[in-house]
């Protein structure tokens, strides 16, 4: 029997490692890592400075090779950065000297050359709901910003991936960020990164502003926040 697309893995990681020294001495930055994310699944990942958040991420994206193990997304493995994977990075990556309707087109451009109406149509419908397709990968994006307009930001955000569902991957360092938009939350360890606990959100969608006075939202930050700063208990 096929197996339902809804618990089909989009993005899994089988056994990932990564070392940026070749000097056995000095410990690789993530090892061991097993992960499955399902289609339009919210998976947030939490841990200690330097744990290998943003290596992780960087693998799923193709932009760093794994020293061992195996990262496939769509059932294939990734050899590189792929067309249907959008990354948000911590810091601005726009041009800015194209208008933000042209930062939107460039990689056509400088895929193929040119786009045309039906891209530029695309654009601005993608512009209107600040959406993307299929699989996002977000590293710390609301990290420069106030506490105030980081909560705010963080309800838009899941206005717009209720309504346009996309498999995301979401790299925070507030635990209290990570429980209101997730639907599981991945902890690591300090370096090397490895899985201390894949953590279901059981919290009802969708989430409001009253969903951070639940008691079971402070029972899941408090989980997440022991994982964290109390490590050997």
């Amino acid at each position: 029997m096929t197996e339902p697309a809804t618990n089909r893995s989009f993005v899994r990681l089988s056994g990932v490692g990564h070392r940026f020294d070749p000097n056995p001495a000095i410990p690789p930055a993530v090892t061991g890592i097993d992960l499955d994310i399902r289609r339009h699944e919210f998976v947030a990942v939490v841990g200690p400075s330097g744990c290998g958040k943003s290596t992780l991420l960087r693998m799923i994206a193709g932009l760093l090779t794994p020293s061992e193990g195996e990262v496939s997304v769509f059932g294939k493995q990734v050899s590189g950065p792929r067309d249907d994977v959008g990354i948000v990075f911590q810091k601005p990556t726009l041009l800015p000297w194209l208008t933000v309707r042209k930062n939107v087109l460039f990689p056509l451009k400088h895929k193929f050359g040119r786009y045309g109406r039906d891209d530029e149509k695309r654009a601005d419908e993608l512009l209107a709901m600040a959406g993307l397709e299929s699989i996002l990968l977000m590293d710390e994006p609301f990290s420069a910003l106030d506490a105030m307009t980081r909560e705010q930001i963080g309800f838009d955000l899941l206005k717009i991936w209720q309504e346009n569902p996309k498999t995301v991957l979401f790299i925070t360092h507030s635990i209290a960020e990570a429980v209101l938009l997730a639907d599981r939350v991945l902890v690591m360890s300090k370096r090397p990164g490895t899985v201390l606990e894949m953590v279901d959100v059981d919290l009802p969608r969708p989430r409001t502003t009253h969903t951070i006075s639940d008691p079971r939202f402070g029972q899941l930050t408090e989980r997440l926040r022991k994982h964290i700063y109390e490590p050997e208990a």
